[in-house]
This record gives C-alpha cells, sequence and structure tokens, in this order.
C-alpha cells in the first residue's frame, strides 16, 4: 500500500472515529468533550495561469480539484494542567488536469510520471495540547500564523507543520510565543520535509545547493495598549539560512463617526547564518481609510541590503506588498500599492465584499548586465458567504490577477474557489 493510500486510509478512519467519540460522552472526561467541535470543509478549487512571455516552459497551468478539510478541536480535561487534542485529516482529489497544463500549485506531481499530476493526496495531522492557567502548549501538527512563519492556505489545502508551539496570555494585554518547527509538508504535498528558503532570481539569495534545515525556531511578543494600539516584535532563525527580527505597529484612529485611520508598520532585518548570503531590510507601510462599507489603502515597501527578503519556502510572507502572486521584495526593490476594498453588509446584503489593488515595483538591483528590474501587478477579488438558511456558510469566490515584469513570468490568472464548512458538532 502506497503512502498516500496509508494515510487517506487513516484520515477517513479519524472521521469515522470522531464521529463515533460523540457518542461516548457518557465514558469520557466532561470537560474534554463538552468543549470540542469540529467541522468539514469542502473546498472546490479550479485554477488557470497563463503564462504570457515569450519563450514559455508551457502555455498554462490549469487544473480542477476538490478537497476535503476535516478538523477537530477538542477542549481540555480538568485540573491545573489540561490536556487535549486536535486533528485535522486532508483529502485532495483530482478532476481534471493534463501533462501539459499541470504544476497549479493544487496536486502533487506523480513520481512514476512526473509530467502528470496524482489522482489524490492526503495527510492526517495530531496535536497534543496541554493548558496551565492562560498559556498553552501545542505539539505535533501545526498552521502558524506570525509574522516570522506564516502557514499558506492559498490553494486546495494548507502547508502544516510539525513541531512544538508554547502561547501565553497570563497578562492583560500580553501575547507571548515561543517554538520550533521541525518539518514541513507543502500545500500540495502529503511528505513532511526538511525547510529551506526561496533564493534564486532576483532576491539574489544564494545557499550551499542541497542545503536544507530541520530546525526553525521563533519567539515574539505582542501587546495591546489599548483598542487602538498593538505593537509587536517577532524573531525567527532557520537554522543555517538566516535570522530575523520583526517590529509592527498596528493603529486605529477614530476620524468621525463611523469612519477611521488604520496604520500599519512593519520593519523586518535579516541576516545569514552559515551557508546563506542572506542581509536585507524591509520596511513597509500601509495606511487605511475607512468609511462606511468603503475602506481605501495606501502601502510603501522598500527593500535594502545585498539581497531580498528571506523566508521559508512556500510560506506567506509578513509583508505588506505580499499579494496574490508577487511579494515586491527583491534586491533593493522599493514599491507602492494602491487598493480599494468594499462590503456590501453597507447597502443591505451582508457576505458580499469586494477588493482591487494596483501594485508597482522599479529599482531592483539585477546585476549591471541586466539594468534595473521593474514589475507591476493588479489583483481583484469578489467573494460571497450565504448567511442563513440550508447554504448557510456556502461561499464562492473569484480571485484575478495579471502581472508584468521585465524578468520573471508574464501572467494572467484567475482562480474561482467554491466552499461549504458543515459544523458537525
Amino acid at each position: 500500500m502506497s503512502h498516500t493510500q496509508l494515510t487517506r486510509g487513516l484520515a477517513l478512519a479519524t472521521l469515522a472515529t470522531l464521529g463515533a467519540t460523540a457518542g461516548l460522552a457518557s465514558s469520557v472526561h466532561a470537560a474534554f468533550l463538552d468543549d470540542s467541535k469540529g467541522s468539514l470543509e469542502l473546498r472546490n478549487f479550479y485554477f488557470n495561469r497563463d503564462f504570457r512571455q515569450d519563450n514559455a516552459s508551457q502555455a498554462k497551468a490549469e487544473e480542477w480539484a476538490q478537497g476535503f478539510l476535516l478538523r477537530y478541536e477538542s477542549g481540555y480535561t480538568e485540573g491545573p494542567i489540561g490536556v487535549g487534542v486536535d486533528a485535522l485529516g486532508l483529502l485532495g482529489v483530482k478532476l481534471d488536469s493534463s501533462p501539459d497544463r499541470a504544476g497549479s500549485g493544487l496536486l502533487p506531481r506523480d513520481r512514476e510520471a512526473p509530467k502528470r499530476a496524482q489522482d489524490d493526496y492526503s495527510e492526517l495531522g495530531l496535536t497534543a495540547k496541554l493548558r496551565a492557567s492562560q498559556s498553552v502548549l501545542k505539539l505535533g501538527t501545526l498552521l502558524p500564523k506570525l509574522p516570522s512563519v506564516l502557514a499558506n492556505d492559498s490553494r486546495l489545502l494548507p502547508q502544516t507543520f510539525q513541531g512544538a508551539h508554547l502561547s501565553s496570555s497570563e497578562f492583560a494585554g500580553l501575547t507571548l510565543d515561543a517554538g520550533q518547527l521541525r518539518q514541513v509538508s507543502q500545500r500540495d504535498s502529503s511528505d513532511s520535509e526538511d525547510m529551506t528558503i526561496t533564493g534564486n532570481g532576483a532576491k539574489q539569495i544564494s545557499f550551499r545547493p542541497g542545503t536544507t534545515s530541520d530546525q526553525f525556531n521563533f519567539a515574539g511578543a505582542s501587546y495591546k495598549w489599548n483598542d487602538r494600539l498593538t505593537t509587536a516584535y517577532n524573531y525567527g532563525g532557520l537554522d543555517g539560512f538566516y535570522r530575523q527580527h520583526t517590529l509592527n505597529l498596528l493603529h486605529v484612529l477614530p476620524v468621525a463617526e463611523g469612519q477611521t485611520l488604520k496604520t500599519d508598520l512593519r520593519y523586518s532585518r535579516s541576516g545569514d547564518d552559515d551557508s546563506s548570503n542572506v542581509d536585507n531590510n524591509a520596511f513597509g507601510a500601509m495606511f487605511t481609510y475607512s468609511l462606511g462599507g468603503h475602506a481605501l489603502g495606501a502601502g510603501y515597501q522598500a527593500m535594502s541590503g545585498d539581497t531580498g527578503f528571506a523566508y521559508i519556502n512556500g510560506t506567506d510572507a509578513f509583508l505588506v506588498n505580499f499579494v496574490q502572486i508577487g511579494d515586491f521584495a527583491n534586491k533593493d526593490e522599493k514599491s507602492w500599492q494602491l487598493r480599494y476594498d468594499y462590503n456590501f453588509a453597507a447597502i443591505g446584503i451582508p457576505g458580499l465584499t469586494f477588493m482591487t489593488r494596483y501594485l508597482s515595483g522599479d529599482d531592483i538591483d539585477r546585476g549591471a548586465a541586466q539594468g534595473e528590474g521593474k514589475e507591476w501587478e493588479r489583483n481583484m477579488d469578489i467573494a460571497y458567504v450565504v448567511q442563513s438558511g440550508p447554504l448557510k456558510n456556502f461561499g464562492v469566490k473569484w480571485r484575478n490577477a495579471t502581472t508584468r515584469a521585465n524578468f520573471g513570468n508574464d501572467l494572467d490568472e484567475n482562480r474561482l474557489i467554491l466552499s461549504y464548512t458543515l459544523p458537525l458538532w
């Protein structure tokens, strides 16, 4: 039996087991079950990316797949140290693909026929958790959402990690985080593997070929001074690649009735660690003015140092100009963004939202022989989530993007995502 078939069987068995567990409350500690919750998300994903540059290796990446995401979170046993468990069952099934259209990030490549996508893939993640007072330690499968490491969930199934994460909120307004990640499972894979960074191209990050790491250490502190102001410091270090320090300030200023000005400032300092040449300063600022259902944003991001911005391969980056396709984080790149959002709840249509933005980057150092690099990207999202009735929680989202550059790929992209989350208990 293949690894995928075995994992798929375990995921389906877990679904049955968790359903049965709900009927055994009388024989299990009440607090453990009374506070538990479970859900099944169905995610139908169509992805189309056209490669518009000359001499592209393929005309487009186009695939369609169905995802199943089973989530279970237990409560905690009573006592000074509460014990609990979380489970995550993931299954992705191919609906349409072909060798000339594979590579969308929805499905893994077939090991025996690398140009084809696998028919299905799956993963079972288990997490033990311990709670003492206002502190929680999680061991096992993690989906971190921290400035130092942001697990990616932009395709059919999310990226997951194996490791330990301690989060503490013992003091009012102060949240502390610390931990270590050992392995990663990418969004289009069911295999756990060591971590690395993206270093080719205009970022000019280099490291010894074949180098990977099984140790990412992180720590951070976030303090909410009041309802308007939050500041944070985070550290992240991928052993053998880089060490990174990040500062963040988030402030919301009431301007008038129904009007606010949000300020989001970010600064990161990244340095090398043994095998790489990472040397980067990243500054970002995003200002968003909100009035009723409208929100107008303007952002600026600047890179300096010997390289571009470093982060774990496959993750999202904590940058104000990290968007649908690009991160605008190449060596010496300066970029700006204009963004507009509208929430149709303001005119009586709750659940319907719209977003559009435009970004432009230049001053990219590509070396004296290649000259200055430039790029731009345009995004548009429109989404609707049913608010009530038999289809409550059913969502439809269309994401459109276009990007052009005098280096790299020129892309036109569309994503259509249908999702439905069913609470199990």
